[in-house]
């Protein structure tokens, strides 16, 4: 696959190679042509590399049998940051790297599939970084993201739409949705939102008045 570099633009979303399902080769190339930055976690770098994929910086705690000196001769101009700290994921580490890096949103693929408590772990933890990056997580069936208060797209008619919460989510209102909400309350492992569906093609709103709500746009392919 041929490097990205195409912008260099640090208002466009990073991109993050995560450790888990790889995903198509097409959703790898759409993103990697947008990114100005691209962070892989730890001992993924071997896989990326072998698709022949530019890195910007590998990140990790190198906990295992891992010669980070050697990809760094290898791939210069790479840069390696050393995270040990235990009590966070890499995942977490690489959202902090690029908050201090001053980047407004990033995408990640290879965050779900594989080992189920690392793709419940990505998923859930995004809504710690809520103020502060923009965080969409892809996959070839999905795309996750936390909501705002006030949300409102476009879509065509019959998009399957689920809305999950992380805890509690109170004061849920939508529109254009085949099974609507008014004013209503999810809870994790209770009651969730998951496969509804856009009513008809045009704009959806979608309005919470507490807690963390994800929407995930999902594919059956």
């Amino acid at each position: 696959m041929s490097s990205h570099h195409i912008i260099r633009d640090e208002q466009e979303p990073a991109l993050i190679i995560a450790n888990g399902e790889a995903c198509s080769m097409e959703l790898m190339g759409e993103l990697l042509e947008w990114s100005p930055l691209v962070v892989v976690l730890d001992s993924a770098i071997h896989r990326v590399l072998s698709l022949n994929i530019k890195v910007d910086v590998l990140l990790g705690d190198f906990d295992r049998d891992f010669d980070a000196e050697k990809i760094r001769e290898e791939q210069y101009p790479i840069e390696v940051v050393h995270t040990p700290d235990q009590d966070k994921t890499d995942l977490e580490k690489a959202f902090e790297y690029l908050i201090n890096r001053g980047f407004p949103a990033v995408n990640v693929i290879w965050a779900t599939g594989r080992r189920a408590d690392h793709t419940i772990t990505n998923i859930t933890n995004i809504v710690r970084f809520r103020e502060q990056l923009k965080i969409v997580l892809l996959d070839d069936y999905s795309k996750i993201f936390l909501l705002p208060r006030n949300y409102e797209k476009w879509y065509p008619q019959g998009t399957p739409i689920s809305l999950i919460p992380i805890g509690e989510v109170t004061g849920i209102t939508t529109q254009n949705l085949k099974y609507s909400l008014n004013n209503e309350s999810l809870l994790m492992g209770y009651r969730t939102g998951s496969s509804n569906e856009v009513a008809e093609d045009g704009i959806i709103q979608i309005t919470h008045q507490q807690g963390d709500l994800l929407l995930m746009e999902c594919v059956d392919i």
